[in-house]
């Protein structure tokens, strides 16, 4: 089925990460028509304001990139507004696609909805073969949930409604909140705090804080309440001496653990392939799968990503590891071959990635 540039296009979520990239591709290859709404204007919990909106802008395609995310901290201590908030935002917007005929919608999921100890790489087979990783276990229920439910709307309506998993996305608009961030934008805020602190760069410091406040804490609060914020999050003055001061960045876990990092301009890229040249039947009836991975294919260390980040933003000082603190499932490489096999294929490497993301931060 043929897109045409001029059909109307609804993307929930275009102000995030993802949906902002898709935006941008989309804008780029000639599409004119898009139905946006931000959380203000339109809440996805909410079925009556979702079928109300539904009936009176009738969009023609529908890009599923609302949810609420956050990291390893955010998914264990949020565990009840994780499922929640996102089984409603699901349920109401591909039920409404179906009742209104959306002739065509993607539905982003995660990589976490594979079970912890899934064989690697991650097969789209391996769906459902195990037990969960417990963290993060109400937003990857949530996640199979909405898979399940494109994929049974499919077999019982013959609706074209395809899921697609990302593996861990980084990008323009990412979330730096030390609190609810993932791994590599709280990499990120940390090492580049940390390389300000050991600087004696507090103009940087206070500009960041007076950007992205953490509990309250922002530039104009007083150098001692800094310190100590930035310290609970893992960004410590050791001492401080003439010239340069000593400073310590901990971070959660082992540092062993694996992760499989996309730049979201890739995502959205093949969010955009995936609109223009997949369809459902083709992708149930030939490869028996009713979503589809997309990831780098390649895997790093957590060590050795806070190793890039560390040289990438220039930090000089130490890197300790909190082995208190839980690191997750240990691997969770995304198998990528289907999509492969469907013409597409991932183009930013992450260390030019991350120097892309550096410099968005830091506004040059």
């Amino acid at each position: 089925m043929k897109v045409n540039k001029n059909s109307k296009i609804y993307i929930a979520g275009h102000l995030g990460m993802v949906g902002s990239a898709i935006h941008r591709n989309l804008i780029s290859k000639g599409y004119t028509c898009f139905v946006l709404r931000t959380i203000d204007e339109l809440d996805l919990t909410n079925q009556a304001a979702v079928e109300k909106f539904f009936n009176e802008e009738k969009p023609e395609y529908v890009i599923l990139a609302a949810a609420k995310v956050g990291g390893i901290v955010a998914n264990n201590v949020y565990r009840a507004e994780f499922i929640y908030e996102n089984l409603m935002i699901q349920n109401n917007v591909i039920h409404a696609a179906w009742k209104h005929g959306v002739k065509k919608l993607l539905f982003l999921g995660s990589s976490c909805i594979y079970p912890k100890l899934a064989p690697q790489p991650l097969k789209e087979e391996y769906l459902l073969s195990g037990y969960l990783e417990s963290t993060n276990e109400p937003y990857a229920i949530a996640k199979i949930a909405g898979i399940k439910m494109c994929e049974n709307y499919y077999r019982q309506y013959g609706c074209n409604f395809i899921s697609v998993m990302p593996t861990n996305l980084y990008g323009p608009n990412d979330n730096y909140d030390l609190e609810k961030s993932h791994v590599l934008p709280a990499l990120i805020r940390k090492m580049h705090l940390g390389k300000c602190l050991e600087n004696n760069d507090w103009d940087a410091i206070r500009s960041d804080l007076n950007k992205r406040p953490v509990e309250g804490v922002n530039g104009a609060s007083e150098k001692e309440v800094i310190l100590r914020i930035l310290k609970k999050y893992g960004v410590e003055l050791i001492s401080e001496k003439t010239g340069q001061n000593t400073v310590a960045v901990t971070l959660w876990g082992t540092g062993h653990v694996f992760r499989e990092f996309l730049h979201v301009d890739d995502m959205a890229g093949a969010c955009a392939f995936v609109l223009e040249n997949v369809n459902m039947d083709n992708l149930y009836k030939n490869f028996r799968v009713g979503f589809l991975n997309i990831g780098s294919g390649i895997d790093y260390t957590i060590n050795e990503i806070a190793q890039t980040v560390k040289d990438i933003v220039n930090f000089k000082g130490e890197i300790l590891w909190d082995i208190n603190k839980p690191d997750g499932t240990p691997k969770k490489l995304l198998d990528s071959e289907l999509m492969k096999k469907l013409g597409w294929d991932s183009k930013i490497n992450l260390k030019e990635g991350i120097n892309k993301v550096y410099t968005i931060y830091v506004g040059k």
